[in-house]
């Protein structure tokens, strides 16, 4: 099983020229330290994905999203099997984000996921609950994480035998911390990954269960991301803001590599 720490990097929609994007990449690639610990995988917006094609083997390729057919009339859309094609290893699927402005169901989500990985693409499945805190009418605390974490991951799993499972990287991302400088504690990403795993081990069994990466995603920044590692033993960050400052990027990869 291979061991290495994955480091995502999410642009999301940025920059917004090539010449931003190129300058990005290139800052990365150069601030970067070679180890044996991590595997950095850098996700642009579709356009610049052709830019990066071959640039390096420190820096792997993934994309934000994909449909779930190869080709055919589906105006806008980009098929997994292009993105194979450009040399993609990675491909974010069900972001908060996607979610929540594009109203992708886990439907939707989980066919996606069955195309990426037919495509023999490596799926990164976003699931992560709004609310910090919810309670029902009466007043009482309701654990949201629990019941929206194992529902999103249940359904995005829908009729994938268990042989392609370790192929798939979970990332747990709690709505409520994405970009609002509230970083989910150590802690609590913990019992979420545990969730995660036992929610697996549920669908599959515990030696599937295992073999799964977990990582985390939600402001993460240099001086919070190796406590993600060591404290809640995450398998690695997806990152977002964070990631579209060179400097800042970079010295979370090295404080890992380390």
């Amino acid at each position: 099983m291979n061991k290495k720490i994955l480091i995502i990097a999410n642009w999301k929609c940025n920059p917004s020229t090539q010449k931003e994007a190129e300058h990005l990449f290139t800052a990365v690639k150069k601030g970067i330290k070679k180890s044996d610990k991590t595997e950095i995988i850098i996700c642009p917006p579709f356009p610049y994905l052709s830019l990066f094609k071959k640039k390096t083997n420190a820096i792997q390729l993934g994309a934000q999203n994909c449909f779930w057919e190869d080709k055919g009339a589906f105006t806008g859309e980009v098929s997994s099997l292009m993105l194979k094609d450009i040399e993609c290893k990675y491909v974010i699927i069900g972001h908060s984000e996607r979610r929540n402005y594009f109203k992708e169901s886990d439907v939707e989500i989980n066919r996606k996921i069955k195309s990426v990985l037919k495509n023999r693409l490596k799926p990164i499945l976003c699931v992560g609950e709004k609310d910090r805190d919810s309670f029902n009418p009466e007043g009482h605390p309701i654990n949201e994480m629990s019941l929206i974490v194992g529902e999103q991951i249940k359904k995005g799993l829908a009729d994938i035998s268990q042989t392609k499972i370790p192929d798939i990287i979970i990332a747990y991302e709690p709505i409520w911390a994405i970009g609002t400088g509230l970083p989910c504690l150590p802690d609590d990403a913990m019992k979420a990954a545990l969730l995660i795993k036992k929610t697996l081990t549920g669908l599959y069994n515990r030696s599937i269960a295992e073999r799964v990466k977990i990582i985390y995603g939600g402001s993460v920044v240099s001086q919070n991301a190796i406590d993600y590692i060591k404290e809640a033993n995450m398998d690695g960050l997806l990152i977002g803001g964070a990631s579209l400052n060179a400097n800042e990027f970079t010295k979370i990869i090295n404080k890992i590599a380390l």
